[in-house]
């Protein structure tokens, strides 16, 4: 029985390198969480099981990764009244712009399925924003959350080139 709060989906293997960036930042916050690689296209049965388990199992948010058609957010959308985050894969063969064509297909949801999308390849910031919905219920998460703001703060100010700023 896992204890994740927030999952985290590859629609494939080569987007794992990516998403282990906000994976990270979601255990430096103390967040549980889980990670799988599921195809919208490919494995749709799958992802029906999955995000059905997942959200019987205490899942509250979603992140979903991928590529040039970037279905998978809106199919896990699709399953849950949960948040979904999606998060636009760059690159890919034959993709249109470096990415353009996953960020079109993650933003552009009907009516009445709505996805977050952060942009291209931002794995910590989706992972940012999962922490942040649940913060909303949890004062300790969201105190963790103003330490880390503070922290990059911090370094923003004490940089030597700001120095006399």
């Amino acid at each position: 029985m896992s204890s994740a709060l927030v999952s985290i989906i590859c629609g494939s293997r080569s987007d794992l390198a990516t998403v282990e960036r906000g994976a990270a930042l979601l255990t430096e916050l103390a967040v549980a969480h889980e990670m799988r690689i599921i195809s919208a296209h490919r494995a749709p049965a799958l992802l029906d099981r999955y995000v059905s388990a997942a959200t019987e199992r205490g899942v509250r948010v979603f992140v979903c990764a991928a590529g040039l058609a970037a279905h998978l957010a809106g199919a896990v959308a699709a399953r849950t009244a949960w948040p979904v985050i999606g998060l636009p894969m760059p690159g890919g063969s034959g993709g249109v712009g470096g990415g353009l064509d996953a960020l079109l297909s993650t933003v552009q949801m009907p009516p009445g399925v709505p996805v977050a999308t952060v942009g291209l390849g931002n794995a910590r910031n989706a992972a940012l924003l999962a922490a942040q919905i649940l913060a909303i219920s949890d004062p300790a998460l969201a105190e963790r959350i103003r330490a880390l703001r503070a922290g990059q703060t911090r370094a923003v100010e004490d940089d030597p080139l700001n120095e006399g700023a």
